[in-house]
């Protein structure tokens, strides 16, 4: 039945954690294709054997012309759920380089194909380019914090770092008072986590 490889995608995004990327489909994605090209070739042929037979196109109602329209409907319909699923993945890799950075961790990368890899590198670029034409890190401070500085607990051996205002010896398991946009990087990373209260 013709679209059914096409709902697949759109199933498995459906049944997915919302926001989490799952591996893309690959087999699924070019066999989708496969079909989209059968169905133009096809339309393509109906739509000249009207013309041959020198029917109006407009007004012919015959097998041909029904032929065509399914094959026509079946190409768009595919059409939009490929869009749909790249779309989808599109938002998603978006989402992710706002929380986690210019770095996906490796797990996630081994879930993105060629083209999403560069999408993401250069959606980040863009980001990175406007940001720096501002002079301020868009991707902290989402929602306004009510103190500049907050306790953090490293999580993972970091090491001496210099940050704005000071440049402590970031040892596993030691806890800070760090500015709050020095500390985000790292609490993207899972390196640190936010002590609260």
């Amino acid at each position: 039945m013709y679209g059914r490889r096409a709902s697949q995608l759109l199933k498995e995004l459906s049944t997915s954690e919302p926001g989490q990327l799952t591996s893309f489909n690959t087999d699924v994605f070019d066999q989708v294709l496969k079909e989209c090209n059968a169905h133009h070739l096809e339309l393509q042929s109906l739509m000249r054997k009207i013309q041959e037979e020198e029917l109006d196109v407009q007004t012919t109602r015959n097998a041909e012309h029904f032929g065509a329209v399914i094959h026509h409907l079946s190409l768009m319909r595919n059409k939009r759920c490929l869009m749909a699923y790249m779309y989808n993945r599109a938002e998603i890799i978006q989402s992710l380089r706002w929380k986690l950075g210019p770095v996906l961790p490796q797990e996630i990368q081994e879930k993105l194909n060629f083209s999403e890899e560069e999408y993401f590198k250069n959606y980040s670029a863009a980001l990175e380019s406007y940001a720096s034409e501002l002079e301020l890190d868009l991707t902290v401070d989402m929602v306004p914090p009510k103190d500049p500085y907050i306790k953090v607990r490293v999580l993972d051996d970091i090491g001496d770092v210099l940050l704005s205002d000071q440049s402590p010896n970031l040892a596993r398991h030691s806890i800070h008072f760090l500015k709050r946009t020095d500390a985000e990087q790292f609490i993207s990373q899972g390196l640190m986590e936010e002590l609260l209260g």
